[in-house]
C-alpha cells in the first residue's frame, strides 16, 4: 500500500514497498509535476508529467541524444526498453517522435503499478509494458523488429549479472534490426573494471562502439554512469559529441582508438563467468 506524506504546500511525496525495495515518488520542488523515483533511497528516474521531453539525469540525457540520433527527426521508432522505472525514456521517445510502438520490460510489477497510478501514460502513447525479466522478455521479441534497444536494468544499484555477458548482447543484437542501436546504462568506479568488461563484451558482437560519461567517471575519479552505444553502422560520434559537451553536466565521448585504450586489454564476459555491476560505495547519491 503506498503511504503519502505531504510536502508543505506542495504535492505529496508518496513511498511503497515494491519488489526491489522501497519506491518513493518525491515532488519535484522546481517543476510543478516533476517526481523523482528513488528506490532504496537511490534515485533512479525523473518525471515531468508537463514535459515528457524534459530528461534531468545526466545519463538519462545521454539517452535521449542516442534516440534522437538512431533515426532522421520525427521519424517513428520501434523500441524495446529493459528495465522500466518510471518510463521516463519510453515517455521521451513518444513525446519526440509521435507513433513510435514500444515495448518495456520491467521484473518489478508493483514498481510498474506504483508508477502508472501515480504518472500515468497519455493517452494514444504506443508502449506497451511487460512483467518479466529483461532478459527473458527480450527473447520474445522477433527478429530484427526494434530500431532501439535501451538496456537500464539495476536490482540493488546493480546490473545483474546474466545482463552482462556475450550470450546476452548476442540476443539484442538478434532483436535489432541492421543498422539498429543498443544503448547500455552502466554504473561503475574505480578502478573500472566492470566498464572495461562490458565493452570488450559488446565488442565481440558489435563492430561499432562508442562511450559517453561524465569526464570524472572516465578518468575513475568517481562512481557514476556511462552509457555504452553500439551498433553494426558507423555511430554518429561528431553529433553525440557535440550533445554530450554541451549539456549542463558536460560528458566526454570516447570512440576508437581511444576506447580500445581505455578497455586496457579487458577480456569479454560470459554466461558462465558474469558477476553483477558492483554496488555504489556510502555516499554515492547525496
Amino acid at each position: 500500500m503506498a503511504k503519502s506524506r505531504r510536502g508543505r504546500g506542495g504535492p505529496e511525496s508518496v513511498t511503497q514497498t515494491v519488489a526491489g525495495g522501497v519506491a518513493e515518488l518525491r515532488p519535484d520542488r522546481d517543476r510543478p509535476r516533476g517526481w523523482t523515483l528513488l528506490i532504496d533511497g537511490a534515485p533512479q528516474s525523473h518525471v515531468d508529467l508537463d514535459d515528457p521531453a524534459y530528461l534531468e539525469f545526466s545519463y538519462q540525457r545521454r539517452l535521449g541524444h542516442i534516440a534522437d540520433l538512431a533515426a532522421p527527426p520525427g521519424k517513428p521508432l520501434q523500441a524495446v526498453h529493459l528495465g522500466g522505472g518510471a518510463l521516463t525514456m519510453a515517455r521521451y521517445i513518444a513525446a519526440t517522435r509521435p507513433r513510435s510502438t514500444q515495448q518495456v520490460v520491467e521484473i518489478d510489477a508493483p514498481l510498474v503499478q506504483l508508477v502508472r497510478s501515480r504518472l500515468p501514460l497519455e493517452s494514444g502513447w504506443r508502449i506497451r509494458v511487460r512483467g518479466a525479466d529483461a532478459r527473458a522478455g527480450l527473447a520474445k521479441i522477433p527478429d530484427g523488429w526494434a530500431d532501439l534497444i535501451i538496456a537500464d536494468v539495476f536490482g540493488g544499484a546493480r546490473t545483474p549479472a546474466h545482463l552482462t555477458s556475450t550470450e546476452f548482447v548476442a540476443e539484442v543484437r538478434r532483436a535489432l534490426r541492421p543498422g539498429g542501436c543498443y544503448a547500455a546504462n552502466l554504473a561503475d568506479g574505480p578502478p573500472l573494471r566492470f566498464l572495461r568488461g562490458q565493452i570488450a563484451t559488446v565488442r565481440t558482437v558489435f563492430p561499432e562502439l562508442c562511450l559517453t560519461a561524465d569526464p570524472a567517471v572516465l578518468r575513475g575519479r568517481r562512481f557514476g554512469n556511462a552509457v555504452l552505444l553500439a551498433s553494426d553502422r558507423t555511430l554518429p560520434v561528431a553529433e553525440l559529441t557535440r550533445r554530450a559537451a554541451g549539456d549542463p553536466h558536460a560528458g566526454r565521448v570516447e570512440h576508437g582508438r581511444a576506447l580500445l585504450d581505455f578497455t586496457g586489454g579487458a577480456t569479454p564476459v560470459t554466461d558462465a563467468t558474469a558477476i553483477a555491476s558492483p554496488a555504489p560505495p556510502d555516499g554515492a547519491f547525496d
